[in-house]
């Protein structure tokens, strides 16, 4: 079946490198908007978003981010750590943090609603995005409460996953589709 928001869906892709030209106004105004339109448990809308285009903190969350995941075992940690070059946010000129009440257990499925109605959103105006979970890391040690300070989370509010954003410079391939994890039960 041919309709645009499904060709949306199916060209999107998660990018790990960006160009270092940033968003425009009116592009992050849309991007933002798609995330306050995303639906919540009970419309609470528990989220915060926290936009982040500073690559000097970028750089420094991505830095706790590695000290964090070092801290345990490897088989613990994404592999992605051993590369000394790895950067968390791929170098993203624009990151979106969502946070959430740390006492409410459904942010997390709501966050995950809002982040991907964000992702669509930048696949719509010919940007890149990748959904990340690793920089939860960086707020995984004594920096933690200095982390959320810079990022303006609310008081009681947890890191809960993160956009990067930008222009993408790399050429993703669609990902293998498995049809075996379908049931349909009539």
């Amino acid at each position: 079946m041919k309709h645009p928001m499904l060709d949306l869906i199916q060209s999107r892709r998660s990018h790990r490198k960006y160009t270092s030209q940033q968003l425009t106004q009116p592009q992050l105004s849309a991007i933002m908007d798609a995330a306050l339109a995303s639906p919540s448990a009970n419309n609470r809308q528990p989220w915060h978003f926290s936009v982040v285009q500073d690559s000097v903190l970028l750089n420094r969350l991505s830095e706790q981010a590695a000290k964090g995941a070092m801290n345990r075992d490897s088989a613990q940690r994404s592999p992605r750590y051993d590369d000394p070059d790895f950067q968390v946010f791929y170098h993203a000129p624009t990151v979106v943090f969502l946070s959430a009440p740390r006492d409410l257990p459904i942010a997390m499925v709501d966050c995950g609603i809002a982040v991907y109605g964000m992702a669509l959103a930048a696949e719509s105006l010919g940007l890149g995005s990748v959904i990340l979970g690793l920089p939860r890391d960086a707020f995984s040690g004594p920096n933690r409460e200095e982390l959320e300070s810079a990022l303006h989370f609310p008081e009681g509010y947890g890191f809960v996953i993160a956009l990067a954003v930008g222009h993408p410079a790399d050429e993703k391939a669609p990902p293998e589709k498995h049809p075996e994890k379908i049931s349909i039960i009539r």
